[in-house]
């Protein structure tokens, strides 16, 4: 049987409590999303379209596999004269199918894995006060030195000169918990990491709390993520050196306070005040005194003492954006596409396939008592997931439930222990470098 039918298959033993993955990625919702993305054919083709885009995701899935052979293992082409697909013909499909299509995927995906993703409310961090913690960050992907990737992206420079691949920025949105993605935009390295979040305004869901590093200090943009909607709460450190006024005090380290927005902010976010109110919590951490900006200003309904402690979570997606790079695509850092639309269609597919996996650990997770997705080990949990979503096309329908149960079982030897305090200062070991240093690009070579 075909990959996708293998997956549907798993519908059957999915425990009451959550979808099934043929419910949130069947070939109905790839169909829709293709017509609705312009993406239609009336040829019929032995690498089908909706059956690519499971080959997109296999691009993240299998970094180790040219695009051919992935194809080939994963049993998604058509029967034919040859047990085979010609790598040209990999690449043409790929056209075909563009980024828009693989785009509405992700995003009709992470919806749908939303919804099905029980939070349970006694556990401290899904929702925190009612509001689902999120936490929004910038990532950087180097893609090949081609020609057209060069003209399309750039690089970043240092008192070394410019970086050796063409760059593209990344800003995902991410549910803290659960680890899953739930929006995302990119651009060349250039674009600002704040224009990118910007984009994210319209996507973050309403009764949530998202958590910022200091990166993201601009009192503009903290106003129009505040205003767009209902209860969408900001939770940032507060910048060295900011100007503002005492409203109320509410302790001795919880007090409302008046920013004064710049007028180059007011230009840049018409919208905004002249001034932005604002909470300011401060505690002591080892030894330090933390001050954190919120726009949670009821002292009564979200309590001071936790939130400088909440903002820890933030690292969440530090070790989402770890998995990603790390586990997920084994330390192969450059993509594998030698065009920008094809590098586009290549990282809506990797945020799919890493929304995929953690949609299947967090499966694992809720069959566990009192565990959470967050505590199961990624690297082990995905190794497992994807070995076994290998093997599916060749087991028989029949046995389809064991195998998914197989999985279930070994959640247990997933779950990580508790994460230790850190006993020195963090710090980055040099690492020699054994070969000369080339002073020009492949793409300026000719």
């Amino acid at each position: 049987m075909h990959f996708s039918q293998a997956v549907d298959a798993i519908s059957h033993v999915t425990p009451e409590q959550l979808a099934a993955l043929s419910e949130v990625l069947s070939p109905e919702l790839i169909e829709q999303c293709l017509y609705e993305s312009g993406t239609v054919t009336l040829r019929k083709r032995r690498l089908p379209l909706e059956m690519m885009v499971w080959s997109i995701v296999g691009m993240a899935l299998f970094r180790h596999l040219p695009m051919s052979q992935i194809v080939n293992q994963l049993d998604i082409m058509l029967p034919g004269d040859r047990p085979f697909v010609a790598p040209s013909a990999v690449v043409q499909a790929r056209q075909r199918l563009g980024e828009e299509a693989v785009r509405k995927v992700f995003e009709q995906t992470q919806s749908l894995w939303h919804q099905h993703t029980p939070h349970p409310h006694p556990h401290p961090h899904p929702h925190w006060c009612g509001l689902r913690l999120l936490g929004v960050d910038g990532v950087v992907w180097r893609t090949p030195d081609s020609k057209e990737n060069a003209a399309a992206f750039a690089r970043t420079r240092n008192q070394d000169g410019a970086a050796h691949y063409p760059q593209v920025r990344m800003v995902c949105q991410m549910e803290l918990t659960s680890h899953l993605l739930t929006a995302a935009a990119f651009d060349s390295v250039e674009r600002n990491e704040l224009k990118l979040a910007a984009q994210l305004i319209e996507q973050t869901p309403d009764h949530s709390l998202t958590l910022f590093d200091r990166g993201f200090y601009a009192l503009g943009f903290l106003h129009a993520w505040q205003s767009q909607g209902e209860e969408r709460h900001w939770l940032i450190p507060l910048r060295k050196g900011a100007r503002y006024e005492v409203i109320r005090r509410f302790s001795k380290r919880n007090c409302l306070v008046s920013l004064p927005v710049s007028p180059q902010a007011r230009k840049q976010w018409p919208d905004a005040p002249e001034h932005l109110t604002a909470r300011l919590v401060s505690r002591e951490v080892n030894g330090q005194l933390r001050h954190v900006l919120t726009s949670m200003i009821d002292p009564m309904r979200y309590p001071s003492d936790d939130i400088v402690d909440l903002y820890s979570h933030r690292w969440e997606i530090e070790l989402g954006y770890r998995e990603m790079k790390q586990y997920m695509l084994g330390n192969r850092l450059t993509l594998r596409s030698k065009k920008p639309d094809m590098i586009r269609q290549e990282l809506w597919g990797t945020l799919l396939a890493y929304n995929l996996l953690h949609f299947q650990m967090a499966r694992m997770a809720y069959s566990l008592k009192g565990i959470h997705p967050c505590q199961i080990s990624f690297n082990q949990a995905a190794g497992m997931i994807i070995k076994e979503l290998t093997i599916l096309p060749a087991v028989s329908p029949g046995k389809v439930p064991s195998v998914i149960k197989a999985m279930t079982d070994m959640a247990p030897a997933f779950v990580l222990p508790i994460r230790r305090e850190r006993l020195y200062p963090r710090a980055l070991k040099s690492c020699p470098c054994r070969y000369p240093v080339r002073k020009k690009n492949a793409s300026q070579l000719a």
